[in-house]
């Protein structure tokens, strides 16, 4: 499970952030994952106590954000959801396309309390 190296760094840089802005203390934090990315949503929100234990983050509510992701067909120009239709275009059935996103992991926002 490399979501916890991940979530370590995800607090570090939070942490980081919060002392250059003279932040003591996070509310929320606000990730969005793609459903592309090799990040699991799941594991995220496992992970993320262990790894805000000790920091201004210890009390904070983890939000996740789940990005679509869509493609765009190269052959008849729909957009549509690569997952929900198995990588192929739901109007036309071609398999050419470009992903318009989906493999996003961004730290969105951060709430300081």
């Amino acid at each position: 499970m490399h979501e916890l190296g991940v979530v370590i760094k995800v607090v570090e840089t939070v942490e980081d952030f919060a002392r250059r802005n003279g932040v003591t203390r996070i509310d929320t934090l606000v990730l969005q994952i793609g459903e592309l990315s090799s990040m699991v949503p799941k594991y995220v929100e496992d992970c993320f106590p262990a790894a805000a234990d000790g920091t201004i983050l210890r009390d904070a509510k983890l939000r996740i954000e789940v990005l679509p992701a869509n493609a765009l067909c190269g052959d008849c120009g729909k957009v549509f959801n690569l997952v929900l239709s198995r990588g192929s275009c739901p109007a036309c059935g071609g398999r050419r396309f470009e992903a318009l996103g989906g493999k996003e992991f961004l730290i969105k926002e951060i709430v300081a309390c």
